[in-house]
C-alpha cells in the first residue's frame, strides 16, 4: 500500500485546526507535528481508527502550557471526528536519540470512543506503545507541520523494537480492553515486522499472515471482516483460537529476538 501524502479529506479541517491550536500554545517551541498510526500507514478507517499525532517541542514548555494544550485539544472543545485522538508531546532532545522509554511530556487521549486521559508522567504508561509509535513515525510519519519526522524522531534499534513487540503481543494476549479483531491483527503486524523489519498497516499485515499460515487463515479472515466495521459492531471471535494465534505470534517474536541476539 502506498503511503499517503495528505490526510483523508474527512480529517483535514480538524487536523488543520489541531495544528493551529498547537502552534498558538507552543509558539516558537513547536518543532514538528506528525501523524502516525493508521494515518501514516495509509489505513485510516472512519468510525474505527483513532487519529494518532506526535508533537515535538524545543525547548520544553512550562507545565501550565502543556495543560493548556490538553484543554484546547480535548473533545468536545475540539470535536474529534474519529473514534479518538491520541496525541503525544515529546522534547526534541528525547526524540533525537533512540530510546526504549515512554519519555513523553504529555500523553492525551480524548474523543467519542476513548476514555479521557491527560498524563504528564511517563511512569503512568507502558513504554512499548510509545516505542512502536516512534518507530512508525521514523519510517512513515505523515508531516502536518514543521520538520519531517525522520529529522527529529530517531528510530529505536531492533532489540528495543522487538522488546516492545514482545510486550505488545503479551498485552493483547491478556485481552483486557482490546477488541478481538484488533488483538489478532496486532499479532499479525508484530509477526510481519519481525519478518521484514518494516511496519505495515494492520489490515495488510493480516492479509500477509493469512496467505502464509493456512491454519490461522479462518480466524484472520474473520478478523479482517470485523475490522471493516465500526468499533461498536466488531464481531466476537473464538477466545481459544485467539489465544492459540497470539501464542504462535509470541513465538515468532522470540525467534526474531534470538536471531538478533537479544
Amino acid at each position: 500500500m502506498s503511503r499517503p501524502s495528505l490526510p483523508p479529506p474527512e480529517l483535514r479541517a480538524r487536523l488543520k485546526e489541531l495544528v493551529r491550536r498547537t502552534c498558538a500554545v507552543c509558539g516558537d517551541r513547536l518543532v514538528s507535528v506528525v501523524a502516525v498510526g493508521s494515518l501514516a500507514l495509509g489505513d485510516y478507517r472512519h468510525g474505527r481508527s483513532d487519529i494518532d499525532v506526535t508533537v515535538v517541542v524545543d525547548p520544553v514548555p512550562p507545565r501550565a502550557d502543556l495543560a493548556s494544550l490538553a484543554a484546547t485539544l480535548t473533545h468536545p472543545a475540539l470535536p474529534c471526528p474519529a473514534a479518538g485522538l491520541e496525541l503525544v508531546v515529546y522534547a526534541a532532545d528525547f526524540t533525537a536519540c533512540p530510546s526504549g522509554r515512554a519519555g513523553y511530556l504529555l500523553d492525551l487521549d480524548t474523543g467519542p470512543s476513548l476514555p479521557a486521559r491527560a498524563s504528564h508522567d511517563p511512569a503512568d504508561a507502558s513504554a512499548f506503545w510509545y516505542v512502536i509509535d516512534r518507530s512508525v513515525a521514523h519510517q512513515a510519519g505523515l508531516p502536518l507541520h514543521g520538520a519531517p519526522a525522520r529529522e527529529v524522531i530517531a528510530a529505536p534499534d531492533r532489540p528495543t523494537v522487538l522488546a516492545a513487540l514482545r510486550a505488545s503481543v503479551r498485552e493483547h494476549a491478556d485481552g483486557g480492553g482490546h477488541l478481538a479483531d484488533n488483538r489478532v491483527l496486532n499479532g499479525c503486524r508484530a509477526t510481519v515486522h519481525c519478518r521484514t523489519g518494516h511496519w505495515f498497516a494492520r489490515h495488510r499485515a493480516g492479509e500477509i499472515v493469512a496467505a502464509s499460515e493456512p491454519a490461522f487463515r479462518p480466524l484472520i479472515t474473520d478478523s479482517l471482516r470485523s475490522f471493516e466495521r465500526p468499533r461498536e459492531e466488531a464481531a466476537a471471535l473464538p477466545a481459544d483460537d485467539i489465544r492459540a494465534f497470539l501464542a504462535w505470534a509470541a513465538a515468532r517474536v522470540e525467534e526474531a529476538a534470538t536471531a538478533a541476539g537479544t
